[in-house]
């Protein structure tokens, strides 16, 4: 059945259907076309239908594109977390001027260049714990879609057609410009649209260009091409998810004029196209300046995650409200680092317990008695992560507050496990202790941030990478400490704390524990402010087959 004979008016749609526990709390989000929050209420009960803008595949990805992923994953999540059947696309545009441009430059197909750097993209996806979107369209593969709609926009006055090249007549479109508020006058030639002299009004846009010799082309009806950018996303929206659907996200940068041209060709090519909610995330910027290829001032997935782990950067990414900008900061990366290890430590000490304390726990099948204060901690745990997930996806405001308040419960706990304890009393704090541990990786999992691996392996990678920071191997610290503790025998205290505090300074934070010291990754007193790209790392190795 075609899905839109299936919707209801989207005011009058059915609750979302979330868990029982969490159906007195309305999911609201921003929509950038009314500039306010609203309600989030699918077009069909139950399913939600979203598509995302993905990447131009010519480069590795940069930061950007990380938080532009990560914004829209725990959006997913959520969404699936309420009990919603989720239809996600995310496109590849493999076919673009800048991919053409780098294949030349490197003497490559540009359709082979560009699916190797969408594999490459998938790489740092599954690095940061996205979700694969249920489709991932290419350009390339949806070719006929794309002519189809160019076909439709043209029989009904939208389009015309000069020497091979097809553009879109914004005159005719009276709505243009009520995504963004730009006004035709503003979109001026040589800025946001090519100059072309053969154009209606200086405005009009690209459906389809013409062959150029040394380009890959596609036949047309008029003529060999291919298409323009904004013409993909309306054709393969439209393919997987009809003209009507809930959730259209992607960059604040594509709303004009990306978004906007989206708009006005679905709504040509059919007029009853409508999207219930455009979602934008943030830029992050370096300096306060946009980061972005073309300004040269980025960074990529992978110069960060050499340095960094993936779930470090994950944490740092949704530190921050989706939709505020976001400033590249060494600082707040080892920050987040230093978050994520107190995270999985106190979760790696609490399953380690719990798991020598197993025969201890009652198996007679009923409900777990807990602490007052363990009762306290998960209620308010679970309403702050309902009221500020619910409100707009408010991750900064869940990874503080009731969360932390539950992670130093966990380690108040198994101070007192150390301790002699009557039986019952003992009991108590250990079934404490899991149903603590419970609701804490339930919120782990919608913010994507649970391992997929025991915590015992991504604490040592974690402290790899601040072994990797700081310019040391780990046999170097075993030597320091070394050194440290038969300087501490000589009653030398103050070299002791010299030696504590240089190591400190390259993040490595050295913990007396009775006789022994050990030590973790911390936030350095001093860090280098940017990250030093390594060479080569502008192209991938090519295939052998290549």
């Amino acid at each position: 059945m075609d899905p839109s004979k299936q919707e209801t008016n989207q005011k009058k749609a059915s609750k979302p259907m979330a868990r029982k526990e969490t159906q007195e709390f309305q999911f609201v989000v921003y929509n950038t076309m009314t500039q306010q929050k609203e309600v989030f209420n699918p077009k069909i009960p139950g399913k939600v239908r979203m598509y995302v803008c993905g990447v131009t595949a010519y480069d590795f990805s940069h930061l950007g594109h990380a938080r532009a992923a990560v914004s829209f994953d725990v959006l997913y999540r959520y969404l699936k977390h309420l009990g919603y059947e989720v239809t996600y696309v995310r496109n590849f545009t493999d076919v673009d001027d800048k991919i053409i441009r780098r294949a030349n430059e490197t003497g490559e197909d540009p359709i082979s260049l560009s699916d190797r750097y969408c594999k490459e993209y998938n790489i740092d996806m599954s690095d940061l714990q996205c979700l694969s979107p249920t489709h991932e369209p290419r350009v390339s593969d949806h070719m006929e879609q794309i002519k189809d709609m160019i076909t439709q926009i043209i029989n009904k006055d939208f389009g015309y057609v000069v020497e091979g090249d097809v553009f879109f007549t914004v005159d005719k479109f009276s709505n243009y410009g009520k995504l963004s508020g730009q006004k035709l006058e503003n979109n001026r030639a040589g800025e946001r649209v090519a100059v072309d002299s053969r154009k209606r009004n200086p405005s009009d846009f690209a459906l389809w260009k013409a062959a150029k010799p040394g380009e890959p082309s596609w036949d047309s009806p008029w003529g060999p091409g291919r298409p323009g950018w904004h013409i993909e996303c309306s054709a393969m929206s439209a393919h997987y998810l009809s003209f009507k659907f809930d959730i259209h996200g992607g960059g604040l940068d594509l709303i004009f004029p990306h978004h906007e041209n989206e708009i006005a060709q679905s709504c040509a090519a059919c007029k009853e196209s409508d999207v219930s909610y455009w979602m934008h995330n943030g830029h992050v910027t370096n300096n306060n300046e946009k980061m972005s290829k073309s300004l040269g001032n980025f960074f990529t997935i992978r110069q960060i995650t050499e340095r960094y782990h993936p779930l470090a950067l994950r944490y740092f990414l949704i530190n921050a409200h989706y939709r505020s900008p976001l400033n590249y900061s060494v600082v707040q990366l080892e920050g987040a680092s230093d978050a994520v290890f107190y995270i999985y430590q106190t979760l790696k000490d609490c399953q380690d317990a719990l798991l020598q304390l197993q025969e201890e726990m009652p198996n007679d099948g009923k409900p777990a008695r807990i602490s007052p204060d363990a009762k306290e901690c998960i209620s308010k745990l679970r309403n702050e992560f309902q009221v500020k997930m619910s409100d707009d996806l408010s991750t900064s405001l869940i990874l503080t507050g009731a969360f932390l308040e539950a992670l130093k419960l966990v380690n108040n706990l198994l101070t007192m496990l150390k301790k002699k304890q009557q039986k019952q009393q003992r009991l108590l704090v250990i079934q404490s202790l899991k149903e603590i541990q419970n609701e804490v990786t339930k919120v782990l999992d919608v913010l994507g941030l649970q391992p997929p691996f025991s915590y015992n392996e991504v604490l040592l990678q974690l402290k790899e990478k601040a072994l990797t920071r700081a310019g040391l191997v780990e046999d170097d610290v075993i030597r320091l400490i070394k050194e440290r503790a038969e300087v501490r025998r000589n009653k030398d205290f103050l070299k002791s704390d010299q030696m504590r505090a240089h190591l400190q300074a390259q993040g490595i934070a050295l913990m007396d524990v009775g006789t022994e010291t050990i030590w973790r990754p911390c936030v350095p007193v001093q860090q280098d402010s940017e990250i030093v790209p390594s060479e080569g790392q502008k192209v991938p190795p090519k295939p052998e087959s290549a």
